[in-house]
């Protein structure tokens, strides 16, 4: 037979301009599909590492040249060649872990630690988990559910004094700015008890107050409504308290009760900080250890409030103690309860009621250091205020007098004595010097008074340091033992049917959740001289 015809000149070039790199580059660079689609279907999972480069191709990063629909040979190369090699599950996080998950997963995930130190971190990371679970759970119990609290909302919108039934007819508490009634709400076939805030005509916070999140300090507002008030409500010292008839009837002059604005929250108080301050003497005379904890967990809630205050950047936090609400917690067990009510050391809730505008966001460092401490401690509005406030707020709940024109006429770094009556004494002592001190550069901030607190109520204590260097390598293990020891301790009071866990534990495992070496170095470095 005759020779061929010689190919064109045309595709001979074409040949020899093709590059021979390797089958990833006939791939990148060859236009015909099916030699791309064969390619691709037997290229490994894993292809050679280079620097900078990913280890794998996920399917949803493939490359422009692959095809999206390969034809059936190449399809089907492609099945085998993906169950010969067969992709991985994805292991579980430390925060995914259970008692019940798989011993398949475990033994993947086991493989992988080589060491004991491996181990370690997976357990830890398994108890910061279920720390931050057992916070959530016990912030649910404490306020209730975010869905229901909404679902509250919606049925209450529109209502009037009309939809709620008035429990008692004097106020059950009587802030600084407000009065606050019991009334009876019918939802799902349960009657709720709701606090009605009845704002005294001086209170200008309204609408600082209706944009402010939620938050366990911070006072929630499910409804609101303008309407005149009931007969039967007396407000202190108005004139239908003396024109009440004693047999509970109707006044004849119903057209003179007054048109006001009603507020609705979740939380009933039963009292404000300054009256629990005013009638706890004796009981810090006579248990000063447990009273002073107290004060410590009741200013801890305030930092908590005022930091979530300042995230939200709306508002400010009015710290004198007669807006700052008191509401009990759901009750402790019987073994409990009885202990703590004697002593009248039963821990209620903190809640800020009363707010102001943000004026300023910044912090002032000014170099008229007196100048400003004494602006911040005469203006609650002032960006100076929360601070400086706290401080002062340190000295009336531990019975020490530090009344505002007391505090204005100090010249000196001195400060009124606070006596030494517990462990916790000394502490409180220095961060009041902490945050009331005169330059704000060398102030505290609310958030290291925070932390100092929690290092005051929970540890580390300054013996932990007498016999040890203070180190970072000592402060990591203290918290990780501290903080397997106090899973074990809800682990053992849930077997033992103590009850669920209260405001303080909820308090503490916010700290072990997210406490850190480097955080408490710091801190005890500032509170441990």
């Amino acid at each position: 037979d005759p020779l061929p015809p010689p190919l064109p000149k045309k595709q001979l070039q074409r040949a020899e301009s093709l590059p021979e790199q390797g089958p990833s580059q006939h791939c990148r660079d060859d236009p015909t599909p099916w030699a791309s689609s064969i390619l691709y279907s037997i290229l490994p999972l894993h292809l050679p590492h280079e620097e900078g480069a990913p280890t794998s191709i996920p399917p949803r990063d493939r490359p422009s040249w692959a095809p999206k629909k390969p034809l059936t040979k190449s399809q089907s190369l492609g099945e085998t060649v993906a169950r010969n090699s067969p992709q991985k599950a994805p292991l579980p996080s430390p925060a995914e872990l259970t008692f019940g998950t798989a011993d398949g997963e475990l033994g993947q995930l086991l493989q992988l630690l080589e060491s004991p130190a491996g181990v370690s971190g997976v357990v830890l990371g398994c108890q910061v988990a279920t720390l931050a679970r057992l916070s959530a759970r016990i912030r649910e119990k404490l306020m209730g559910s975010e869905e229901r609290q909404q679902l509250l909302e919606a049925e209450l919108a529109g209502k009037s004094w009309a939809a709620f039934s008035v429990l008692d007819r004097e106020p059950c508490c009587e802030s600084g700015d407000a009065w606050y009634f019991r009334v009876g709400f019918a939802f799902e076939q349960r009657q709720l008890v709701f606090a009605a805030k009845v704002p005294k005509p001086s209170c200008a916070s309204l609408g600082v107050q209706s944009c402010l999140g939620a938050h366990c300090s911070i006072q929630r507002l499910i409804g609101r409504f303008t309407d005149r008030l009931p007969w039967e409500l007396v407000l202190p010292g108005s004139p239908e308290e003396q024109s009440q008839s004693p047999s509970g009837e109707e006044p004849a002059r119903l057209a003179t009760c007054p048109v006001l604005q009603v507020l609705i929250s979740p939380e009933v108080p039963y009292q404000t900080l300054a009256g629990f301050v005013k009638g706890s003497h004796d009981l810090h005379r006579t248990s000063p250890g447990h009273y002073e904890r107290l004060a410590c967990l009741l200013l801890l809630q305030v930092c908590t409030g005022l930091e979530h205050l300042r995230l939200q950047n709306e508002g400010q936090g009015d710290l004198h103690p007669e807006n700052l609400l008191l509401v009990r917690c759901p009750c402790p067990p019987q073994s409990q309860q009885g202990k703590e009510a004697s002593l009248g050391l039963s821990l209620p809730r903190l809640l800020i009621s009363s707010f102001f505008k943000v004026k300023d966001k910044r912090r002032p460092c000014s170099t008229n250091q007196e100048q400003d401490w004494l602006k911040g401690l005469a203006t609650p509005s002032s960006p100076l205020a929360d601070e400086l406030n706290v401080g002062m707020l340190i000295y009336q709940i531990l019975h020490v007098d530090i009344s505002l024109e007391n505090a204005l006429g100090f010249r000196s770094n001195r400060l009124p004595e606070i006596p030494s009556l517990s462990i916790y004494s000394a502490g409180l002592k220095r961060l009041a010097m902490l945050l009331l001190h005169r330059d704000p550069c060398k102030r505290v901030s609310i958030e290291q008074a925070r932390s100092i607190l929690q290092v005051l109520l929970w540890g580390p204590r300054q013996e932990l340091f007498a016999r040890s260097k203070k180190t970072l390598t000592l402060l990591r293990s203290w918290v990780e033992v501290k903080r397997a020891l106090l899973l074990l301790k809800f682990a053992e009071n849930s077997a033992g049917a103590v009850g669920s866990p209260c405001l303080e534990e909820w308090l503490c495992c916010q700290y072990f959740k997210e406490v850190t070496e480097h955080m408490l170095y710091q801190v005890t470095q500032a509170l441990y001289i």
